[in-house]
């Protein structure tokens, strides 16, 4: 039986975030530049370019890309064979402090939300999450750095079970002719359906993980996907804003089962960075 160690979790995270910060994905990146090939709106071929741009300089000069560096989502993965110690995401919050105090990157955390608003100082604490899957040996860190503009655009709605494909697609559009403007477009749109109230939005940020290149879980998945993002894409609401083809580089979406009652739909919009990462951590062997 293998395990893993907090410390292990708390290294990934120091050497991991900064990197998020500086360096757009190069699933995004190339993205944008294919983007970029077919834009038939000079205002939003000139946003591209100037997106395409910021991220050389982000990336060459070791600075944010955006002034929002955003909270941090960290989700571990793991398999049926692996110990997971109570305390294994104890040295999160000491890993996140110290990515950002060092690197200098902007803290947007505060205490709490309602009766102190006073910013924690060092963008702690981050948010966390445990995920388990069928798949012996696994054990990875999936990490995102999430700007409060795209998390401010994005919404939960319990729909009725009758509204069906139709009733995801009008409810996606319409969450994105309103709020993808203030998301940074083009983005990278998340929908979670399914499960309850409370986990619907985890399997939105969760599908937001997924590279551009790596397929749907099945043919049905893939369908919808692309029906979605025509039907942003149809928005014409365009790169940051300005109008155009591409309001939408890639949808992804996660399904659960749910109650014969319910259609719990979540969108999470991911701006035009998508300052994400997953990472397969090293384990160890129990001791005797």
């Amino acid at each position: 039986m293998k395990t893993i160690k907090p410390e292990t979790i708390a290294e990934a995270l120091k050497r991991e975030i900064p990197q998020l910060a500086y360096v757009v994905p190069a699933d995004v990146r190339q993205g944008l530049k294919d983007a970029k090939e077919r834009e038939t709106n000079p205002y939003a071929a000139q946003a591209l370019d100037l997106l395409l741009e910021n991220a050389c300089v982000a990336q060459t000069d070791q600075v944010p890309l955006c002034q929002d560096t955003g909270t941090t989502w960290v989700c571990l993965e793991v398999g049926p064979d692996v110990l997971v110690p109570g305390n294994v995401f104890s040295q999160v919050n000491e890993g996140v402090a110290e990515a950002y105090v060092n690197s200098k990157l902007r803290k947007s955390v505060v205490k709490d939300a309602l009766f102190d608003r006073g910013n924690t100082g060092d963008n702690t604490p981050a948010f966390t999450d445990l995920h388990f899957v069928d798949e012996p040996g696994v054990c990875r860190l999936h990490i995102m750095l999430k700007g409060g503009g795209s998390d401010n655009a994005s919404r939960v709605v319990m729909l009725a079970p009758g509204a069906g494909r139709a009733g995801i697609v009008s409810e996606v559009v319409k969450c994105v002719r309103e709020k993808a403007a203030n998301a940074c477009p083009p983005l990278v749109v998340g929908v979670g359906v399914g499960g309850t109230f409370d986990k619907v939005a985890g399997l939105a940020k969760h599908a937001l993980m997924r590279p551009f290149d790596v397929p749907a879980c099945d043919e049905d998945h893939a369908a919808f996907e692309q029906e979605l993002l025509d039907a942003i894409n149809a928005t014409g609401v365009g790169a940051a804003g300005f109008g155009g083809d591409t309001t939408a580089l890639a949808v992804r979406v996660e399904t659960a089962p749910c109650h014969i009652a319910a259609f719990p739909l979540a969108i999470n919009l991911g701006c035009s960075a998508m300052r994400r990462c997953t990472v397969d951590l090293e384990l160890t062997e129990m001791e005797a």
